[in-house]
């Protein structure tokens, strides 16, 4: 593995263990203002992280660049089939996680993400955009391209997503993130592009951000108990 992927992963890794240091400092120079300065921190630590991991991928982006055009019909149709092939995973690992392990719908990640949306609107830049273009490059680009180099697909998925959904702080929807990882590795080596993952990373991401941003808590609930219902129909339950 290149040098700079390692350079990657401890920017990632910094970038996320830098709130520790850095927000306390910022809370005790604002105490009227001590949530604003901890989401900002969050705004400005990620978008450092993003143009400095984007400057160490340089390299790979030139050379991709020079096989083919990015944005080509290709790289369209696989990203609109993506998301839907997502949303499809994610549905089944949602039927399996509620009907046969009995765990309870929602993400309490996600929940989180939207109460500091609504706080500070800004905030919506990291999960629609920032972040996604920061876990394909990681997990996909890296640790599951240097798996797959060793490994099968099976395996270096399997490893790479386990990571990826760990890393979200929910072991209890492991199978949910783990789902799609899967979908986002089998993107990124049928189109040999790590951009189609990452558009449709960054797609299933806003359309969750602005679709629970113009909900109500209540309206949310209810979609909620509507889907689950769908769902014991799907099953026959």
């Amino acid at each position: 593995m290149p040098n700079r992927y390692w350079w990657v992963i401890l920017t990632y890794i910094a970038m996320q263990l830098s709130g520790a240091i850095f927000v306390p400092i910022l809370v005790h120079i604002f105490p009227n203002h001590q949530v604003e300065a901890s989401i900002y921190y969050s705004i400005i630590s990620f978008t450092i992280g993003l143009i400095i991991v984007l400057i160490l991928m340089k390299p790979d982006m030139e050379l991709s660049q020079t096989r083919s055009n990015w944005l080509t019909s290709n790289v369209v149709g696989w990203s609109i089939l993506g998301v839907f092939m997502a949303y499809f995973a994610q549905a089944i690992a949602t039927m399996v996680e509620i009907n046969i392990f009995g765990i309870k719908a929602g993400s309490e990640n996600t929940q989180m993400i939207m109460e500091i949306t609504r706080t500070i609107p800004l905030f919506a830049i990291i999960p629609a955009v920032i972040a996604p273009i920061l876990e394909e490059v990681i997990f996909r680009k890296i640790i599951f391209a240097s798996l797959y180099k060793r490994t099968n697909f099976f395996i270096a998925a399997l490893l790479s997503a386990f990571i990826f959904g760990i890393i979200h702080g929910e072991p209890e929807h492991i199978l949910i993130y783990a789902s799609m990882g899967f979908v986002f590795a089998f993107l990124y080596v049928k189109t040999k592009k790590i951009i189609v993952p990452i558009i449709v990373h960054m797609t299933l991401n806003s359309i969750s951000v602005i679709a629970q941003y113009s909900l109500t808590p209540e309206q949310i609930e209810k979609i909620e108990q509507q889907w689950n219902q769908v769902q014991m129909i799907l099953i026959g339950g």
